[in-house]
């Protein structure tokens, strides 16, 4: 099975889906190559690409089965609406990034094998609806299970004041080390945007089983 996963981090959602299915062949893409290098040392049979998601998804999804996107969420997240909104001078506001809704249209009419996008709920009411688990919204051609994961953490703090103990819970939380991390991103901002591995896992599982199930399905019709 070909799994295109965009926007990857460190993986967080991918971390484990070795424990779903074997023989899965991984595409992750990731812009920043700082933690390109760091996906790729914690994955190292993915195929690992640096390069702009949104681009590489409209050149390639035809040669996947299956397609992950968590696009960038800052734009649209409650946080960060509170703070400039409340004319915090650390933080100005800008556009939503609709490229966001640009992928969910995109998928829905044009790729034939199952996807997922996920995002942060956001201060707004969303363009398209999606369900909400946990604090996510998650966009799909498949119904996401109503329970992902059954593991709670809650962040304290704030983006431009985390609490101090903060990293150390999230690195223990998701399974990281960003202690070697050398680029320009905020080691905490990072840590946040990633995904349960236990939600992926799940969102995976359920996908791999509606496949299985329409590939016996089809088998049997022509048996």
């Amino acid at each position: 099975m070909k799994i295109l996963n965009l926007y990857a981090c460190l993986g967080g959602n991918r971390y484990k889906w070795d424990e779903v299915a074997d023989n899965l062949e991984i595409t992750a893409v990731e812009l920043d190559p700082e933690l390109a290098r760091m996906y790729q040392e914690r994955f190292p049979n993915d195929t690992v690409i640096v390069a702009d998601a949104h681009q590489y998804l409209l050149d390639h999804y035809k040669e996947f089965d299956f397609i992950w996107s968590s696009p960038p969420c800052p734009s649209h997240s409650r946080a960060r609406f509170w703070h400039s909104s409340n004319y915090d001078t650390n933080t100005i506001p800008v556009y939503p990034d609709l490229k966001l809704y640009e992928e969910i249209l995109f998928l829905k009419h044009y790729f034939k094998g199952k996807w997922v996008v996920e995002n942060v709920t956001p201060y707004y009411e969303p363009l398209i609806m999606g369900v909400k688990r946990n604090s996510h919204l998650y966009w799909s051609n498949f119904n996401i299970p109503s329970v992902l994961t059954e593991r709670v953490y809650k962040v304290s703090g704030s983006l431009n004041n985390p609490n101090n103990n903060e990293m150390k819970t999230l690195s223990k939380f998701h399974e990281i080390n960003l202690t070697n991390y050398k680029g320009t991103q905020s080691k905490n901002k990072i840590a946040r945007n990633l995904v349960d591995y236990e939600a992926g896992r799940t969102i995976l599982e359920t996908a791999l089983g509606i496949i299985r199930k329409n590939d016996t399905t089809q088998t049997t019709m022509f048996d």
